[in-house]
């Protein structure tokens, strides 16, 4: 019963254009629940908030974080309100167990910042690195903020060298999509595209490529960075704190912190984040590219790379 009620939230996950990495994620989630709701003896679509509460305990038990368990009832939360758009439930059990206990149910141990690392140490995180691909990752996530998915994503004719910017693609969470870099991220990017052609076997478009000629995944991303990192004495695997991991999130904090430190306006920010609704300030719509991209440049710090 649980593969039937699974695959057709996938099904429809899919139609509604959700991308094949949260669909698997997802669904690696809605099925944990449904093997505990069958352990239970407990048909999963008459759930009630007490099984709700009771998967939260399990998970905690498990020695799943206040981060895993929110992401987890994310997932549960999306298989129920497919249901519910089909008739077959009237109501959501994941949201009143989700508002009471996970609001306010993180210990003192979790409540950890992303590392946050100086210029020097960016610089010594880029220079340790010797792969023209890989440098130029590093500088991109360094000096443009943008997320992991953001930059797969990235093709070559996305780059507009007039301007030094970069068009990324429609994605939910960002409502810019244009940022800016440098000129030492334009070298470091001039520097693997001169190489780039002997890899690219099957002509494809994607600005990085596997040694194959692929797009590159995720998983290289993860691993290039934490071996960087690591490198640079900025990873311990070993630590269950956040502060002591260095990943791609981490690039997008410094890059945030670096523009705010040195004086670029909050609205400016924003812009080149992309993660913030267009009505959230007072004349955000206003704003001009060239008036941005003439901020950035004054502010962005420079690595001697």
């Amino acid at each position: 019963m649980k593969e039937d009620l699974l695959e057709k939230w996938q099904q429809d996950a899919a139609i509604r254009g959700m991308s094949p990495e949260t669909i698997l994620k997802y669904g690696w989630d809605i099925k944990r629940f449904l093997e505990f709701a069958e352990g239970m003896d407990r048909n999963p679509l008459v759930a009630d908030r007490a099984m709700i509460r009771d998967w939260v305990d399990e998970l905690r038990k498990r020695g799943n974080r206040t981060q895993t368990i929110q992401h987890c009832l994310a997932a549960i939360s999306s298989f129920y309100e497919y249901y519910i758009y089909e008739g077959i439930m009237e109501n959501n059990p994941v949201t009143p167990v989700r508002k009471r206990y996970l609001v306010c149910y993180k210990t003192d141990s979790e409540k950890q910042s992303r590392q946050s690392i100086s210029v020097e140490k960016a610089a010594d995180l880029v220079g340790s690195i010797m792969d023209p691909r890989d440098q130029a990752i590093m500088m991109l996530f360094l000096k443009t903020g943008v997320r992991r998915k953001e930059l797969l994503a990235i093709d070559v004719d996305d780059i507009n060298w007039k301007n030094n910017s970069i068009r990324l693609k429609p994605a939910k969470k960002r409502s810019n999509l244009t940022v800016f870099f440098d000129d030492e991220t334009a070298l470091l990017l001039r520097r693997w595209l001169a190489v780039r052609e002997a890899r690219n076997r099957n002509g494809t478009r994607a600005l990085f490529i596997s040694t194959w000629g692929k797009r590159i995944e995720s998983g290289a991303i993860n691993y290039m960075i934490r071996k960087a990192a690591v490198r640079a004495g900025l990873h311990d695997s070993t630590s269950q704190r956040l502060e002591d991991h260095f990943s791609a999130h981490c690039c997008r904090h410094w890059f945030t912190t670096q523009l705010y430190s040195s004086g670029m306006s909050r609205e400016h920010i924003m812009w080149l984040r992309g993660d913030a609704p267009l009505s959230a300030f007072d004349g955000y719509n206003h704003l001009q590219p060239e008036d941005v991209r003439r901020s950035y440049l004054a502010h962005i710090p420079q690595l001697g790379v």
